[in-house]
């Protein structure tokens, strides 16, 4: 299984583990995944990482119906400014490629920050750390296996 997927096994985190056959065409893995899972893309969260104004990375997960602030993430992050990381940056410090990037087992811990809807719902889906991977869990166990927290961070 993916480091997503052990963490969470590792800490007895109660999840479940959805596995769709990936579209290569699809121009939206976040939206290809709530579709092929039946799911409201309200729900399914997409795994976003920003380059801060200190040069350090953070980590955004955000609805896939939705457009992450980078004002607001740069002022849940304790920045002045955040902008989109580049793709060699998103794939060295997560571990993970474009796509198929997890909030969770990642090879670098990033500051994180989850989007406050995220709490509307009993649980949230989120990469499991490849394209047509996705885990379901409780959006406060997913905070708290990743020492975040919840801001609003949408636009």
């Amino acid at each position: 299984m993916t480091p997503a997927v052990n963490l969470a096994k590792k800490h007895k985190i109660p999840h479940v583990v959805h596995e769709y056959t990936h579209d290569s065409s699809s121009e939206s893995y976040g939206l290809e995944a709530a579709e092929k899972l039946g799911i409201n893309p309200q729900q399914v969260f997409k795994t976003l990482v920003v380059m801060l104004d200190n040069q350090s990375l953070a980590v955004g997960v955000v609805p896939v119906s939705a457009m992450l602030s980078m004002k607001m993430i740069a002022r849940a992050a304790g920045a002045k400014k955040a902008v989109m990381a580049a793709q060699a940056d998103v794939e060295r410090a997560t571990g993970y490629v474009l796509g198929g990037v997890s909030p969770l087992g990642q090879k670098k811990r990033l500051k994180t920050i989850i989007d406050a809807s995220a709490n509307e719902f009993s649980t949230i889906f989120v990469s499991a750390g490849r394209r047509g991977l996705e885990i379901e869990l409780n959006p406060a166990d997913l905070n708290k296996l990743l020492n975040g927290k919840f801001a609003d961070i949408t636009q």
